[in-house]
């Protein structure tokens, strides 16, 4: 006589899930996820962070991730998210978004929470690997030699104007605005954190001082932060990220944050990273 299948033993034999399907998120609000400086990845991709918000509404979070000019300083880039969130907010049936901001992106929407009266319309604020106290990766590249550092700069101006043509870029003046001395003499004193909007932040670290792995072509800058400001994913050090409530530290570098960069056997962390976030959110009830 046969044996009555057991079912849990045959999907342990050919490791399947019961059930497939990417894990539902239910959030009460939408997520705006905001990118930083820079316009390498929408090369690549429609926008930086346009795999992040496909991975979190393959879990049922409705995720937008819209450009914004790549180089440009804090108050010019935050105007552009006010009005992004603005449009995000009066189309959510709740008035209010999450906000995930990566990098330099952090900056912008401190400064369009304490400046330009955002408020109402957030009902949370993440950021992720935001220098809030500088990077001297910044630094090292204002100290290139002049006539290197001018080539470069036009460059990247010319390519950021035809990327997002609407609004002039100036990759110097938002470089000079991510040094340590500008955050800790003019941007922190100034810009305060707004109350009644709860603050996250999550920091990585990669390479020297960590069991992570970083690229061969970013360990020159990776031990340079490392000597300033100690670990850190390549561009920012876990020191500078941490913000209000500072949820955890992962090991991903700053562009495999991105899904750039990242090989296969990396991919899990990738998702997991930005799953959990999300997974956060709703535990904490936005």
């Amino acid at each position: 006589m046969i044996e009555q299948l057991n079912a849990d033993k045959w999907l342990k034999r050919f490791e399947l899930d019961e059930f497939p399907e990417p894990e539902v998120i239910t959030l009460q609000h939408p997520i705006l996820l905001c990118h930083g400086y820079g316009a390498i990845a929408t090369l690549v991709k429609p926008s930086p962070l346009y795999d992040v918000s496909m991975l979190l509404r393959s879990h049922n979070v409705l995720a937008f991730a819209p450009n914004i000019v790549p180089y440009a300083k804090i108050e010019t880039r935050a105007e552009s998210w006010v009005q992004v969130i603005e449009n995000l907010a009066e189309k959510s049936t709740t008035g209010k978004i999450n906000i995930i901001a990566h990098s330099m992106g952090g900056l912008d929407i401190r400064y369009a929470l304490s400046k330009l009266g955002i408020a109402e319309h957030v009902a949370s604020f993440t950021t992720v690997s935001t220098p809030h106290r500088g990077t001297s990766l910044a630094e090292l590249t204002l100290k290139t030699p002049n006539a290197i550092r001018d080539k470069m700069a036009d460059f990247l101006d010319w390519m950021g104007d035809r990327i997002y043509p609407k609004i002039k870029s100036d990759s110097v003046g938002s470089a000079e605005q991510l040094t340590r001395q500008y955050a800790s003499e003019v941007f922190n004193p100034e810009i305060k954190d707004v109350p009644g909007i709860p603050y996250y932040s999550y920091s990585s670290a990669v390479g020297k001082g960590t069991q992570n792995p970083i690229r061969v072509i970013a360990r020159y800058q990776n031990k340079h932060i490392f000597e300033e400001e100690g670990p850190n994913d390549g561009m920012v050090s876990v020191k500078s990220a941490k913000w209000g409530e500072h949820i955890k530290t992962c090991g991903l570098s700053h562009l495999e944050q991105l899904d750039m960069r990242l090989k296969d056997d990396r991919k899990p962390i990738y998702k997991k990273f930005w799953v959990d976030i999300a997974k956060t959110l709703q535990k904490k009830g936005h």
